[in-house]
C-alpha cells in the first residue's frame, strides 16, 4: 500500500466531509440539539458497520468513526458559535483526527515501513497544528500592531498637547486620552 496515500486518505475524508470554515452560520438551540443527536447516530451506525471487519481493518474502521465524530462536533460547535476560538478548535479537531486516523493505519505494517509510517503521520499533523497556531500568531501580532500604532499616535497627540499650557493643555490631553482609549 502506498505510504503517502496512508497519510493523504484521512486529509480527502476530511475534504469529502465537506466541513468547510467558510461555510459558519449560526443555528438555533434546537437545529443544534438536532445535528448533535444525527452525529451521535451516524458514529454509532458506523462503529456498527466496523464490526463485520477484523484486525487491522476494524481498528481503522474504528479510528475513522470516531475521526468523523470528533470533527462533526468539533464543525457543529463551530456553526452554532461561529467563533474564531471554535474555528482553531476545529481545525486542531481536524488535525488530531487524521493523526489517529493515518497513525491507526500504520498498524498494518511491520518493521522500517511502520516506523516510517508512524513519523509521517505525526509528522502532517505537526504541520497542521503549526499552521493552526500561526494562524493564531497571526491574529494576535495584528491586535499587537493595532495596539502599537494606537499607542504611537496617543503619544504624538499628547505631545502635540505640550505645546498648550493651562486648562488648554488639560483639555487637549483629555480629548487625547478619550480619542485613544486610555486612562
Amino acid at each position: 500500500m502506498d505510504k503517502n496515500l496512508l497519510v493523504k486518505s484521512p486529509l480527502i475524508l476530511a475534504a469529502l466531509l465537506g466541513l468547510s470554515l467558510a461555510h459558519a452560520t449560526s443555528m438555533s438551540r434546537a437545529d443544534y440539539g438536532a445535528e448533535k443527536d444525527r452525529i451521535s447516530a451516524d458514529y454509532k451506525a458506523d462503529d456498527a458497520r466496523c464490526d463485520a471487519l477484523a484486525g487491522n481493518a476494524k481498528d481503522v474502521c474504528v479510528q475513522q468513526a470516531k475521526a468523523t465524530e470528533k470533527v462533526a462536533r468539533a464543525n457543529l460547535e463551530y456553526r452554532y458559535t461561529a467563533t474564531k476560538s471554535d474555528a482553531r478548535k476545529l481545525m486542531v479537531a481536524r488535525a488530531e483526527a487524521n493523526y489517529a486516523v493515518a497513525n491507526e493505519k500504520c498498524g498494518a505494517l511491520a518493521g522500517t515501513g511502520k516506523d516510517v509510517c508512524v513519523q509521517e503521520a505525526k509528522a502532517a499533523e505537526t504541520k497542521a497544528l503549526a499552521d493552526v497556531k500561526m494562524g493564531k500568531e497571526i491574529s494576535e501580532a495584528r491586535t499587537d500592531a493595532a495596539n502599537d500604532d494606537r499607542d504611537a499616535d496617543y503619544k504624538v497627540a499628547t505631545e502635540r498637547c505640550d505645546t498648550f499650557a493651562g486648562d488648554a493643555k488639560a483639555s487637549c490631553i483629555a480629548a487625547a486620552k478619550a480619542k485613544f482609549n486610555k486612562s
